[in-house]
């Protein structure tokens, strides 16, 4: 009875530490925002910086899993490409060997005043309430931790139970035992935390420890291997080499293991100090091998799963430079303003292929599509903010503040594009399908919508004149034809898709008034006329 309640004790002490980990994460993630993403998107050509990267962010959020699957969702976005992520995903490695230093040097001691310090600062109403949970969840990982060791502080007199977890067992099994365990909790620092604690206790012997951590890291992969799926193929690469690195790392210093693992005992320094050194130099040791290695590391990666391409064109993004000409500048934004509109055509053209039709493929793409450009506007609005303060001319400020009005307008498309893919969405949750009738109605509207769109990029490319009024008296002319035909189908309770198409007709109006509202601001995008 009383083994029993040890056993339910530790396990909820478990839980308690998955769930402070999860929370502490999300807490990081959610204060970090889009400068979390950033530090991830920024990443340069240079593996070393990536790994540095990787490792820091790691270290925050306390997570390998969470930051290779950020790194894989922005390689699937097209923010990073597959080369410039793997040095991320060897740094979360290092990154996660933190709760296993704080762990063996007994630093958790310190977790109830973390807990009361964000206690209190959630409590009170200043800037710094934002960090009260962050820090209180930090504290509580800790807690739970001392709170596991406590709990099982009366295995120590079990002398079956030491017997069989301090007598030397195969290093195989117990990397397998160590994989399994990280992949149903999805935390490689859950069993690190716990395997020094039992160490910690001497309910684990060093030698059995080592090859579980090392499980540990192949465990960790498993979140990622899961993410990748309905990814494109970079995205695909990404979480592949995040699991080859791990299980590479472990068949290089398996021998090491085979050979000098029963003189783990003779080392001098306290077993669990020990243990966190090694799951250190072991982290350190692989990363810095795979470095060295990373050219033919990513060109077998591209042997196993091809080339590839991505699935839809990325846009350029905009590269701050101070020394440049306000005429290279402009001439830039001409370019991107072009290739932004079609872009938008582009993803128009899917989202209302997804409405029309029930390819789940389709509607992730459209997704994807929607997720990227809302990056990309936060890049240009980022970049936006540096050009105005570089331009000191008066003519060259008035022109830049038109620019930057013509990509608001786009912004503003890609917001109604946006709306219309949020009315497929309910309609999956609703479960509504759209009849013959409305199809028809739809794809008639989502024609003369690609036309209006077509004709606006025709004029900005030839800079001709465009019949704006003209242009839309004919798709408003097919608005009020839709409404007109809605009415009396609204009036018809089972006709729940008629309902659901009222909001496209709705965003199809303001995106119809904004594309002639970008086409009106089109001077900006002409030639400057010269003297």
């Amino acid at each position: 009875m009383e083994l029993l309640q040890i056993v339910m004790t530790g396990i909820t002490a478990i839980i308690l530490f998955v769930f402070g980990l999860e929370n502490f994460s999300k807490e990081i993630e959610k204060i970090s925002g889009d400068h979390f993403r950033k530090s991830l998107s920024r990443v340069t050509k240079i593996p070393i910086l990536g790994v540095l990267i990787g490792a820091l962010v790691t270290a925050v959020i306390q997570s390998s899993s969470a930051t290779s699957v950020i790194t894989i969702s922005l390689v699937n976005a097209g923010v990073l490409s597959f080369k410039n992520s793997v040095g991320i995903i060897f740094g979360s490695n290092i990154g996660t060997t933190i709760t296993a230093q704080l762990v063996a040097f007994k630093l958790t001691a310190f977790a109830p005043l973390f807990i009361i310090i964000g206690f209190i600062l959630s409590l009170i109403r200043s800037r710094l309430s934002i960090f009260g949970k962050t820090i209180f969840y930090f504290g509580f990982v800790f807690f739970s931790l001392n709170l596991i060791a406590s709990s099982l502080q009366p295995l120590q007199s079990n002398k079956f139970l030491i017997d069989i977890l301090t007598q030397q067992q195969n290093p195989f099994y117990a990397i397998l035992f160590g994989c399994l365990f990280t992949s149903i909790v999805q935390s490689s620092s859950v069993t690190t935390g716990l395997a020094i604690i039992f160490t910690q206790q001497g309910l684990l012997s060093l030698e059995n420890a080592v090859p579980l951590i090392m499980g540990a890291n192949i465990g960790t992969t498993a979140t990622a291997l899961i993410a990748m799926f309905n990814m494109d193929i970079a995205a695909k690469k990404t979480a592949a080499s995040h699991f080859l690195f791990n299980v590479g790392g472990v068949i290089i210093f398996f021998p090491v293991l085979i050979f000098f693992g029963n003189r783990l005992k003779d080392i001098s320094l306290e077993p669990a100090i020990a243990l966190a050194n090694i799951h250190l130099v072991f982290n350190v040791i692989t990363s810095l091998i795979f470095i060295l290695l990373i050219r033919p590391f990513t060109k077998i990666i591209d042997m196993i799963l091809g080339e590839g391409k991505m699935d839809f064109d990325r846009l350029t993004l905009p590269v701050f430079d101070e020394n440049a000409e306000f005429s290279t500048i402009r001439e830039t934004f001409i370019k991107d303003i072009n290739n932004m509109l079609f872009f938008l055509q582009e993803n128009y053209n899917v989202v209302t292929l997804s409405i029309y039709t029930n390819y789940q493929g389709i509607f992730d793409a459209a997704a994807k599509r929607i997720e990227y450009l809302y990056f990309v506007k936060k890049e240009y609005l980022s970049y936006f903010s540096k050009v105005v303060t570089s331009v000191k001319e008066e003519d060259e400020s008035k022109e830049l503040i038109r620019i930057i009005n013509q990509f608001d307008y786009l912004f503003q498309i890609h917001d109604s594009i946006d709306d219309m893919f949020n009315t497929k969405k309910i309609m999956l949750k609703h479960y509504i399908e759209l009849k013959s009738d409305i199809l028809m109605l739809t794809q008639d509207l989502s024609s003369q919508t690609l036309t209006l769109f077509n004709e606006i990029r025709k004029s900005l490319l030839n800079n001709e004149p465009l019949d704006i009024k003209k242009k839309s008296q004919e798709l408003q002319r097919h608005l009020d034809d839709a409404n007109k035909d809605l009415l009396s189908l609204l009036a018809d309770p089972v006709r729940r898709d008629a309902g659901a198409l009222t909001n496209f007709i709705t965003y199809s109006q303001r995106l119809k008034d904004k594309l002639i509202n970008f086409a009106s601001a089109r001077r900006i995008v002409e030639a400057p006329d010269k003297e």
